[in-house]
């Protein structure tokens, strides 16, 4: 049976949503995207996301870019993720095991060091930060090229005040200066259980943490405006704290919530 798959795919050179919020709900998933204000000096967009949920299978795939110097970068990773959508929702329709991930990455760090797409990237204008998330079970994988964002949400971990799964890496990227040029490419990468019960996951641009007033520069304040609240509604109103902000820069969120059956993982003498 052919997989039935949720797409969403967007750049901001199609659509900026400048002084404009938009937030859309595919399947399961909320994305959110607000261009910036232009009273603050902003005049164009150069984010990008690309939104896969699988129907029939329990998993989701999520990428979120942030470009500079034009949004050339941003549209060429997506145009390569897409061209390999097949492959990708093949491994994810895999059955986890020890090595499910391992495959994983090994398959997306191929896809970008592809000859025809580095040959590619050498002609575009810029570069983009690259945050790729999948979500199958009860497990997150992650990939970061750059500072672009990813939270994960519960209360068990918030008691040890963990929000941020990956940390922000400047000078890094895909495109015209490009990672995957070097002798060794550099990125960061993760696996992470869910714990048990609702997690929400949440993937970002920067324009949310770098906003005037650093309202959400703390994972924590991201949190208490989404908690307790429908993904959409707290979505929205991450955009229009920022908005109200006078913020500049664009930002981009991605989020859904899992709820995951099994227990998690604890100590021994827990």
């Amino acid at each position: 049976m052919t997989q039935q798959i949720k797409k969403f795919s967007w750049t901001g050179s199609n659509a900026p949503y400048i002084n404009q919020p938009d937030v859309q709900q595919i399947g399961r998933v909320v994305v959110g995207r607000f261009g910036g204000n232009s009273d603050a000096g902003q005049t164009k967009n150069e984010d990008g996301c690309l939104v896969w949920v699988s129907e029939q299978e329990d998993w989701e795939f999520m990428a979120i870019l942030d470009a500079h110097n034009s949004a050339q970068s941003a549209e060429l990773v997506i145009a390569q993720v897409e061209q390999h959508q097949s492959s990708i929702a093949s491994l994810l329709s895999g059955e986890i095991g020890t090595e499910f991930f391992i495959s994983f990455e090994k398959a997306l760090l191929q896809m970008f060091q592809e000859q025809s797409f580095m040959e590619a990237c050498r002609h575009v204008q810029g570069e983009t930060a690259c945050l790729i998330a999948v979500r199958k079970g009860k497990y997150l994988y992650w990939l970061s090229i750059g500072d672009c964002l990813l939270y994960v949400f519960h209360p068990e971990l918030e008691a040890f005040g963990q929000y941020q799964i990956n940390q922000r890496q400047f000078y890094e990227w895909v495109g015209q200066i490009n990672t995957f040029e070097q002798q060794v490419p550099c990125f960061s990468s993760g696996v992470r259980e869910l714990r048990q019960g609702e997690n929400q996951l949440l993937l970002a641009t920067d324009g949310l943490v770098e906003c005037p007033g650093a309202v959400f520069a703390e994972p924590k304040s991201i949190w208490h405006q989404c908690k307790g609240a429908a993904t959409t509604d707290g979505v929205a109103a991450l955009l229009a704290t920022i908005q109200k902000n006078h913020v500049r820069d664009s930002a981009t969120v991605v989020s859904w919530k899992v709820d995951v059956p099994e227990q998690a993982s604890y100590a021994s003498n827990q």
